[in-house]
């Protein structure tokens, strides 16, 4: 069964950090690129980061650089967003899907397989 699972979210305070985990059962992310993207409450999904497995070329959002980082483990089948410094207009929800395409894209139409996403909240 093809799986996608996302996990780490939770409360932080701002200035916060968080590491989301995307977990693939089923299948090897090694021939895909997975992303990652967020929806607020009232916005639109938004992409925030992407990371080749083959090669590790990987996008992060203009309005996130500096902040977020992509990594992958091709061995554990997992790809990790670490969040930092984070603020309130960072909550929502955040999922991880995957694309069949070998570039990062941050258009949702991109990716055929989406995890169940895992929610994050930044609050004081």
């Amino acid at each position: 069964q093809l799986q996608l699972v996302e996990s780490g979210g939770g409360v932080v305070q701002p200035g916060g950090s968080l590491r989301l985990s995307c977990a693939a059962s089923g299948f090897t992310l090694d021939d895909y690129t997975v992303g990652w993207f967020r929806q607020s409450p009232g916005k639109e999904r938004e992409g925030v980061s992407a990371i080749v497995m083959k090669d590790g070329g990987a996008y992060v959002h203009s309005s996130l650089k500096g902040r977020f980082t992509i990594s992958k483990d091709n061995a554990k089948n997992t790809v990790y967003l670490e969040m930092n410094s984070l603020k309130p207009e960072d909550t929502g929800d955040y999922y991880c899907a995957r694309s069949p395409y070998y570039y990062c894209s941050g258009n949702s139409r991109d990716y055929d397989y989406w995890g169940q996403g895992t929610q994050v909240t930044v609050s004081s």
